[in-house]
């Protein structure tokens, strides 16, 4: 899977979040705080369907775009490529090293114990 640049991202979110075909004035009013240009956010468009996020389609005299990737396929990729090249694979280390420079907590821990008990329990 191609990468995304930040707000490649951004987009995808937005569009990911409208459940359904967007079109360009959509995607433009969802980004209105970047202040881009409307060629600007047609530019990106054009990238993530070139990139194979999107697929463009016409309707009347417009075009619509629809998502080719769900988002929680995005994710699964994403979570498991990021494991993998930081972590070495392992949920241990990453869960260490978060834990160790406080960025979760021992209630996390806790929440994550439980969570990793139920599922124990369902297998």
């Amino acid at each position: 899977m191609k990468r995304l640049s930040e707000s490649e991202l951004e987009i995808m979110l937005a569009i990911w979040k409208a459940k359904g075909p967007v079109n360009s004035s959509y995607v433009a009013e969802s980004m209105k705080e970047k202040n881009w240009a409307k060629t600007t956010v047609l530019n990106f468009l054009a990238r993530l369907v070139k990139k194979g996020f999107l697929k463009c389609e016409s309707q009347g005299k417009n075009n619509v775009y629809v998502p080719l990737i769900k988002e929680e396929e995005y994710l699964k990729i994403k979570n498991k490529s990021f494991l993998e090249r930081f972590y070495n694979n392992s949920i241990k280390n990453m869960v260490a090293e978060l834990y160790q420079n406080n960025i979760i907590s021992d209630e996390d821990l806790e929440e994550l114990k439980k969570f990793i008990e139920e599922k124990s329990r369902e297998e």
